[in-house]
């Protein structure tokens, strides 16, 4: 059975029966990282549940969630990231020693599970990862149970302390990473950075879209801080600086990163819009209706503006936030956009700042096989297009 069909409380027994099926940390030397992290991960979430259950026996419903809704999927990209950084500043792919990247891969993805969480509360989103988001599971079992009060605020209430709890379990996966005094500082102010700019994105994002917000230089920001550096930048950063690396070398990182983690965002913006549901885990057309104020949709503005169509605006403005858009308005506002070359223009960013990217990744710093996977990624997020 599958973790997201589980209720809270039965999610502990399938995380016992997944660690026993785990494959080990050292299985070899080239190992797909992923594979290690899961492993870890699934070690990492039981351990934790039964101190939970330790200090409040029967009151661990949150873990119990939080556990199910982190080893039910996700791209694991920050994984990839961390041990793509701690490979380029020389680190090795095997022994004791790279169990530190490993380790801070876990809390990276254990912070993701914190900022997703508290995400899909603050946007109202009802799926993630292919299944129902934490609140509405929680407020789910509410109702299903008869309990007094009201479920969608029983639902909010759990959803933000598993969230909460997501975090503290991501700072203590941290601070348990062993690393040499010097290092630790390095890593301390990478990590510190990474969390302040992720709260800063999230304000940002909320204020845009009570702002109404149509200016796409904002969006990119938004987008920089919400995604971009914590998504790819902060992770390769924090690899290279966990294998001792020079300046130079996490410099490089952080540019690459922050240009691929932007365009990253902005190909998943596109699949918001324009995305198949069973591929990326939710709704197509969610940003849509919750009203998110993306660069394509300000870019949209601006091309609609410049053409001068009101009409075309006024069906923009009218669509975008409406929760009760039916299909075939979303379908009139894809096209729409497309009309507008909002699509193409977001496109031909998406391929810029992969090739700004690329082009990064041939500094002599770098040894030439460390930027392969990177050079991957950049093509990945590049690949494709949407009509």
């Amino acid at each position: 059975m599958e973790p997201q069909s589980l209720p809270p409380s039965e999610a502990a027994a399938w995380v016992v029966d997944r660690q026993a099926d785990a494959p080990s940390p050292e299985a070899g030397p080239h190992t797909d990282v992923v594979v290690r992290v899961e492993a870890e991960l699934v070690a990492c979430m039981a351990e934790r549940r039964l101190v939970d259950l330790d200090v409040a026996p029967g009151g661990v419903a949150p873990a119990d969630a939080l556990t199910a809704f982190v080893l039910r999927g996700g791209s694991r990209l920050r994984a990839r990231c961390v041990w793509w950084g701690w490979l380029a500043g020389g680190g090795p792919d095997a022994g004791e020693a790279s169990r530190s990247p490993v380790g801070l891969a876990v809390a990276l993805e254990l912070l993701q599970a914190s900022a997703l969480v508290h995400d899909d509360v603050m946007d109202g989103s009802r799926t993630r990862r292919g299944g129902p988001a934490l609140h509405v599971l929680f407020s789910t079992a509410h109702r299903r149970a008869g309990w007094c009060g009201d479920a969608a605020a029983y639902g909010t209430a759990q959803a933000v302390l598993a969230g909460d709890l997501a975090l503290m379990w991501a700072e203590d996966v941290f601070r348990s990473v062993p690393l040499d005094v010097q290092v630790r500082r390095r890593a301390d102010r990478t990590w510190r950075s990474m969390l302040a700019e992720m709260v800063a994105g999230q304000h940002l994002d909320l204020r845009l879209q009570a702002e109404g917000s149509e200016c796409p230089e904002a969006a990119l920001r938004t987008a920089e801080l919400k995604t971009a550096l914590y998504s790819v930048a902060r992770p390769l950063e924090l690899g290279a600086v966990a294998a001792g690396a020079a300046d130079d070398v996490t410099r490089i990182l952080h540019e690459y990163g922050r240009r691929i983690g932007l365009a990253f965002q902005l190909r998943d913006d596109l699949l918001g819009v324009y995305g198949d549901p069973t591929k990326t885990g939710k709704p197509s057309g969610d940003d849509i209706r919750s009203g998110k104020r993306t660069y394509l949709t300000a870019v949209a503005l601006r091309l609609a503006r410049k053409a001068a169509s009101p009409e075309a605006e006024n069906r923009i403005r009218t669509t975008l936030g409406d929760p009760l858009a039916s299909g075939t308005a979303l379908r009139a506002f894809r096209e729409l956009l497309v009309q507008l070359g909002a699509v193409q223009a977001v496109e031909a960013r998406i391929s810029a700042l992969a090739d700004e990217a690329v082009a990064l990744l041939g500094d002599e710093a770098l040894a030439p096989e460390s930027a392969l996977p990177l050079e991957r990624l950049a093509r990945r997020v590049a690949k494709g297009t949407v009509t």
